[in-house]
């Protein structure tokens, strides 16, 4: 039985060693052109959360008047909640660049949620939104309403003070206490995600169904059904994760090593994988300017 399956993998994957750890904040984040990117206020979610919500970040920005900045990020396979002080959407996962433009003065409180808590609130596969987005009040109606007043109420005029960030993240749990505990094939997803991206050693997906006691084709509709995205993706976003974090670290980056630590086969192949996501080649990548 598949859910037999499921659980079984879960059990297994618990009492896996702890694969080397990765930075969960900043890789997937590629700063504007000229490597600008307006303080982000970054915490975690109350333990009791853990399985709903991976973290919550809220950019402040105050810009010149007449300027922008376009802030590039390599997002993770999860649904985001964006309450900002002119809009609030439910994000679905995005195959190739998030970007967004800021002008003027604002805030935005986002939640990256975890990979088992998009279907939950969506009621339909998170395939439905996949490289989409929607009012929030749309998927949770008066709830979502609720919230948003919520968090405009809380953060007012110093989205800067952490009692305030605080206090949005409390609202946004209260308003996601229902979906507690986690079922088991939520658990199973954001266990196989957390496998697959803190493992560099994954760069198959035969190791996932191999892991977890799944035959592809069951790995296949969980995914689709739970993430919105193919096995074969979350490997391929990992790697370029690493890549944009490996093409950080050096003035003039080895292009043939990065990709053999990748896992490419060739230099060539890396190079179209990351010019396919980014609109950038690694050499013009790294080129970039780093200043905060």
């Amino acid at each position: 039985m598949v859910v037999r399956s499921l659980i079984a993998g879960l059990e297994r994957i618990r009492h896996m060693a702890n694969p080397p750890e990765i930075d969960p904040v900043e890789r997937a984040h590629l700063r504007d052109a000229a490597g600008f990117s307006p303080p982000v206020f970054r915490f975690p979610p109350s333990p009791a959360f853990a399985d709903l919500v991976r973290r919550y970040w809220m950019p402040v920005w105050a810009l010149r008047p007449g300027s922008a900045t376009t802030q590039r990020v390599l997002q993770y396979p999860v649904c985001l909640i964006v309450i900002a002080h002119s809009y609030a959407t439910f994000v679905g996962p995005t195959t190739g660049l998030s970007t967004r433009t800021l002008s003027g003065r604002g805030w935005a409180f986002g939640a990256m949620l975890q990979p088992a808590t998009g279907f939950r609130l969506l009621g339909a596969a998170v395939s439905t939104l996949t490289d989409a987005a929607r009012p929030l009040d749309q998927i949770s109606g008066p709830a979502g309403e609720a919230l948003i007043s919520r968090v405009h109420a809380v953060v007012g005029d110093a989205p800067q003070d952490p009692q305030r960030q605080a206090a949005a993240a409390a609202a946004l749990e209260d308003a996601l206490a229902h979906l507690l505990p986690v079922d088991e094939e939520g658990l199973l997803v954001n266990a196989v995600v957390d496998y697959v991206e803190s493992n560099s050693a994954v760069q198959r997906v035969g190791q996932v169904t191999e892991a977890f006691g799944l035959s592809e084709r069951s790995l296949q509709r969980l995914t689709a059904r739970r993430i919105g995205l193919s096995p074969k993706w979350l490997i391929q976003r990992r790697r370029l994760h690493e890549a944009a974090e490996l093409l950080r670290t050096g003035s003039r980056p080895d292009l043939a090593r990065v990709a053999f630590e990748l896992g490419y086969a060739d230099q060539a192949h890396f190079g179209r994988d990351f010019r396919t996501v980014t609109g950038l080649t690694p050499g013009a990548y790294a080129a970039e300017p780093r200043s905060s």
